[in-house]
């Protein structure tokens, strides 16, 4: 039972760093090495791919702090490596989705922001990781809780730039 609960635990905090490196990189870094990953690609619909925000320096180091970190938590590097890439591909399918939308980059769209940058990498990963159904459906909603909270706490301590 403890050992099933450090595994959630464990698998959501590498769920908070693949998702919070980017952001901790755009603070760190500003504009530097930030190029956008759809090279600022316009579709037919007149909008971008998936707009400024989504860059080669956030997909990269997300990857790379995720392998780093992911045996402090009892996992693989490749495991963290595969849950960052898994993560950020459901991350910018959200961006494309919003794009399609209309919706502008940085606006919020509460679901469509944590919960494929969230569920793809835990039902990709799910048997390597053992995890159930259940495990996966209560890391998905704290991980929506928790990025609400923290999203507001990055933005009064100036990290991020909007609260969402």
């Amino acid at each position: 039972m403890y050992d099933h609960l450090l595994l959630i635990i464990g698998t959501l905090m590498l769920l908070g760093i693949a998702n919070g490196t980017p952001v901790f990189a755009t603070w760190f870094f500003g504009k530097r090495f930030a190029s956008p990953l759809d090279n600022g690609l316009k579709l037919p619909d007149g909008r971008p791919l998936l707009g400024p925000s989504k860059t080669v320096r956030g997909l990269l180091l997300s990857v790379i702090c995720t392998a780093l970190v992911a045996p402090l938590f009892g996992f693989e590097w490749i495991t963290g490596a595969g849950l960052a890439s898994a993560s950020m591909c459901g991350d910018l399918l959200s961006s494309f989705t919003k794009r399609r939308l209309g919706l502008r980059a940085h606006s919020q769209a509460l679901g469509l922001d944590q919960v494929p940058e969230s569920l793809l990498p835990l039902l990709l990963l799910q048997n390597k990781i053992g995890l159930g159904y259940s495990d996966i459906a209560i890391i998905v909603a704290a991980f929506i809780v928790l990025e609400l909270l923290l999203s507001h706490l990055l933005f009064k301590l100036h990290i991020r730039d909007r609260p969402y």
